[in-house]
């Protein structure tokens, strides 16, 4: 790492601006008799505060909702651990802000909804809602949130105050939890407004309390629906937000438990949905007793039955930053299929339209963060660790160091070799959509994709049966080269050089449900070994469809039995190398065991391949794909 002078900052004027004193030695701690600051080093604040000796108090800060309907308004519960200098020397400090609803009191064993069903619902078929397990323990989007300690423990003693907060309706806070809507949202909100004086902040005995201690910036982090109250906060523009870092955080609610119609799963999550995780963070004797009316309206508006786009879902859509002051890093597993990756792509992509300051920082890794170890190395040569990063970028937001970092590249993505490698933005600006076409030369013989036109006489059609009820999305993607009656599969010949994709994959159908009048619809993008190859095939991305959405995710129009209807959607966005010597593959099949509900099989399926194809983001476009 390149070594930079010491830069001591020795004071904080009445706006918040702060003085810096540059020394090419190291800088000491400022002593007793003079006004307290931070200490740079490196272009990151240096741990010089005690942490033993800092204040921590609990604060209730009234907020403008009344989500229990109690004629009061809601009050959420606050922890705050400062440095003592903040009281003693009146020295203001920013603030790095995690909320949470899940910090004590959550409901262990809250029953989930079945997904065994005769036939979809979209077919006018309702079925009730019961418990998979009689104990299904600690599930919800996240089991295991952000503990106490971690934030406060390093930013603490580097000059920051620490707050950690208890969402609407959950732990020590009042209300009803109401999972991400506008009350969620405001409940937030109202806590940044307290730092900047601009709401009320309680004691547990009633008297007022105030932040006088705030420089006003705030800075918000925290991973999952930690990560996801940041992004809720930031789309109201609210001053004060400095900026903020979601880690595998949801920007669309609805493309958490649905995908294009369809009723879809977080991963490892069968049968959750938006009122089990309220009844998870409200803990039982809430959601069961005053909060139970709100418990029931979110289990009716959901709507499991189209999962179609409504009012309910947009009022969880945080897909519009037309308003967002803060900056975002934002940070994602590649391989998350809790918190799927078109939500960081879809954040990412309106931050971009409205010009937001943003860095991103993409892993290997699933529903985590990248690990604070993590290193990555610059054009320049500086080597730095996920969590200095993450240090410098509040640095630089909230106490205005001068630490380079919005000079650096703006992407991290960790390749499969897990080396982290910049780039310029993402996707990769040389990304071009690529179409292949589906070709088949019998009714059940794997198919092929083809760059380019496909021979004229391609006109077989090709058909399979639903059984994946039974049959794991494991089983429907192997032994690609041989038929199989339950899916489709469609291969590229062998590649003759490394093809790397950035962005989001499209699935183009052209296919008719032959004896019924709803089915699932999922296409999996495959990377497979050269023909004949026994290595396990590795599943890249994934997607999913309600044919009867195939207009709107608003909309459900019913099918007719047997008639071909044009279908495309997108599958979860992805940087991803295919090795040479390796085929591209597409498995199209029915219901996903891991994600979608499940009928009784027996659902016929037909295909065009003629007037279907796969669109692909390749890096380098058309010339990049070489077989």
């Amino acid at each position: 790492m390149r070594r930079t002078p010491h830069l001591a900052l020795v004071g904080v004027g009445v706006t918040g601006a702060l003085v810096l004193s540059a020394s090419p030695v190291a800088a000491k701690p400022a002593p007793a008799s003079t006004t307290p600051g931070i200490v740079v080093s490196d272009g990151m604040t240096q741990p010089v505060f005690s942490l033993a000796d800092a204040i921590e108090e609990r604060v209730y800060v009234e907020t403008p909702v009344d989500t229990d309907g109690d004629g009061r308004r809601d009050r959420v519960a606050i922890d705050i651990s400062r440095p003592r200098e903040t009281a003693t020397e009146g020295f203001k400090v920013p603030v790095i802000f995690e909320h949470s609803p899940y910090r004590k009191g959550t409901w262990g064993s809250v029953p989930y909804h079945s997904v065994l069903v005769d036939e979809l619902p979209q077919n006018g078929v309702t079925h009730p809602s019961v418990s998979l397990s009689a104990d299904v323990e600690t599930q919800g989007a996240v089991t295991k949130p952000n503990l106490p300690g971690q934030l406060d423990d390093y930013y603490v003693p580097r000059g920051y105050a620490v707050v950690l907060g208890q969402s609407v309706g959950t732990g020590d806070s009042d209300g009803c939890p109401t999972s991400g809507d506008q009350a969620e949202t405001l409940g937030t909100k109202a806590v940044i407004d307290w730092l900047n004086g601009r709401a009320k902040g309680y004691d547990a005995n009633g008297a007022p309390v105030k932040a006088d201690w705030s420089t006003g910036a705030v800075g918000m982090t925290g991973a999952s629906y930690n990560g996801t109250l940041p992004n809720q906060v930031a789309t109201t523009g609210v001053k004060g937000l400095k900026t903020i870092v979601p880690v595998a955080a949801i920007s669309s609610w609805y493309d958490y438990y649905r995908a294009n119609g369809l009723v879809v799963a977080p991963g490892g999550y069968q049968g959750e949905d938006a009122d089990i995780l309220a009844k998870y963070t409200a803990g039982r004797a809430r959601a069961e007793g005053h909060c139970a009316d709100e418990m029931a309206k979110l289990t009716e508006e959901q709507d499991r039955v189209t999962g179609d786009y409504s009012k309910f879902w947009a009022d969880r859509d945080y897909l519009d930053a037309k308003k967002v002051k803060a900056s975002v890093f934002v940070v994602h597993g590649l391989n998350d299929w809790n918190v799927r990756t078109e939500q960081f792509a879809g954040w990412w992509d309106e931050l971009a339209k409205h010009k937001v300051p943003r860095k991103l920082w993409l892993h290997q890794g699933g529903h985590s963060s990248p690990g604070n170890t993590a290193a990555v190395t610059l054009p320049d040569g500086q080597t730095w660790t996920y969590k200095q990063t993450e240090n410098r970028w509040f640095d630089f937001w909230l106490w205005n160091v001068p630490n380079g970092i919005m000079d650096e590249p703006t992407a991290v993505v960790q390749r499969e070799d897990r080396v982290n490698t910049t780039y310029a933005n993402w996707p990769d600006p040389a990304t071009r959509d690529v179409k292949l076409a589906l070709g088949a030369t019998d009714a059940t013989s794997p198919g092929t994709l083809i760059a380019g036109k496909r021979p004229k006489d391609a006109t077989v059609e090709q058909s399979f049966v639903d059984n994946g009820r039974t049959l794991s999305p494991n089983a429907l993607v192997a032994t690609p080269d041989a038929a199989n009656p339950n899916r489709l599969a469609y291969l590229t010949p062998e590649l003759t050089q490394d093809v790397r994709i950035s962005g989001r994959a499209e699935m183009r159908l052209r296919m008719a449900i032959e004896n019924k009048s709803a089915a699932n619809l999922t296409a999996y993008l495959v990377n497979y070994g050269p023909a004949g190859s026994t290595a396990a095939p590795t599943v890249v991305t994934r997607g999913w469809l309600d044919p009867q959405n195939r207009k709107d995710a608003a909309r459900t129009e019913p099918l007719k039995q047997g008639k071909l209807y044009d279908l495309k959607w997108t599958l979860e966005p992805k940087d991803y190398v295919f090795p040479a010597g390796n085929r591209i593959g597409v498995v199209v099949f029915s219901t996903d065991q891991a994600y979608t509900l499940l009928p009784l099989g027996g659902t016929e399926l037909r295909v065009a391949p003629k007037h279907s194809e796969l669109r692909l983001p390749v890096v380098g476009g058309q010339k990049a794909l070489a077989f």
